[in-house]
């Protein structure tokens, strides 16, 4: 009898070349100043590599002006650690995470995709 050939397919998570990086922002620790008020220390930074970036339109009027708002998708690994509290740096610029962090789940397997970001920065 003859050997059988088994192939096997290994379907892996996307290599760090691929993508753009993004800068997670989040809060310091908290810590109360003389006078008793809570102040957040520095920032703790932290990358997230291998997003995908998407414009999404949208403008605002805030307080009877005119307001640039710039929103943005961010579909990230499963493995990104990032919160509604975080800001985003993306591209040299800081972008607030705007709404929850939704979590993509094959109901099949059960497996996570990844993971989308709605992101947004006001001027003007």
């Amino acid at each position: 009898m003859g050997s059988a050939l088994v192939v096997r397919t290994v379907i892996s998570a996307p290599t760090p070349g691929f993508g753009e990086l993004v800068t997670v922002l989040r809060p310091g620790t908290s810590v109360r100043d003389v006078y008793g008020n809570d102040v957040h220390g520095p920032d703790e930074e932290h990358p997230v590599s291998g997003c995908s970036i998407a414009p999404r339109s949208g403008s605002e009027t805030v307080g009877g002006q005119d307001t640039v708002v710039e929103h943005l998708v961010i579909f990230a690994p499963p493995t990104a650690d990032i919160r509604p509290t975080d800001r985003l740096r993306i591209r040299g610029l800081t972008y607030t995470v705007h709404g929850p962090v939704e979590v993509y789940r094959s109901p099949l397997t059960g497996t996570t995709a990844g993971v989308q970001i709605a992101a947004r920065r006001v001027t003007g």
